[in-house]
């Protein structure tokens, strides 16, 4: 048993269809719909998408090929986009005002502990982790000492972005002189 769909119906499916593909647009951050003003693309292509599918579906449903069907698909249409457009309104909104943290630069480096991962030599480079925003991070680090794998290092200055220079830390209170 074959199947046909009315026009009507194919032609909502492609307004849907529309909508998605401006939202695929949009999300892949390609400008050339680029919309100032109070309605970003992605808040159209929500609404044009829920209109053409609801819409679709209802055209589908009640079979409509005269014009009281059709406006009454094309209702269903738009009682589907006003909350759909609504909805991305408030979802861009927040997603555009959600702070972030600061990018790490060079000097977040000095004064953090880190455990040495390839031993640090007396003169030349070793690997230390460290924990910088909450992310391991992996740095080239000098001493004026040598340092072995495991033993804790605080960083004192940073060169660079990725070398920094440290002194070893030691549990060992007899190499404190407190007198």
């Amino acid at each position: 048993m074959a199947v046909s769909m009315s026009t009507a119906t194919v032609v909502f499916l492609i307004i849907g269809g529309l909508g998605v593909l401006l939202l695929a647009i949009g999300l892949l951050g390609l400008d050339v719909l680029d919309v100032d003003g109070p309605v970003s693309v992605e808040v159209i292509a929500a609404a044009l998408g829920g209109f053409g599918f609801a819409a679709a579906i209802a055209s589908a449903a009640i079979d409509a090929r005269t014009p009281v069907p059709l406006l009454a698909a094309a209702g269903a249409g738009v009682a589907v986009a006003v909350p759909a457009g609504w909805l991305t309104v408030r979802l861009v909104r927040a997603a555009r005002r959600m702070s972030t943290d600061a990018t790490p630069v060079r000097d977040d480096l000095i004064g953090l502990i880190g455990t040495v991962v390839t031993p640090i030599p007396a003169e030349g480079y070793g690997e230390i982790r460290v924990t910088l925003g909450g992310q391991p991070v992996k740095l080239n680090a000098t001493a004026h000492t040598p340092v072995p794998t495991g033993g804790e290092v605080f960083v004192i200055t940073a060169p660079s972005e990725t070398s920094v220079v440290v002194e070893p830390l030691t549990t060992d209170p007899r190499q404190y002189d407190l007198a």
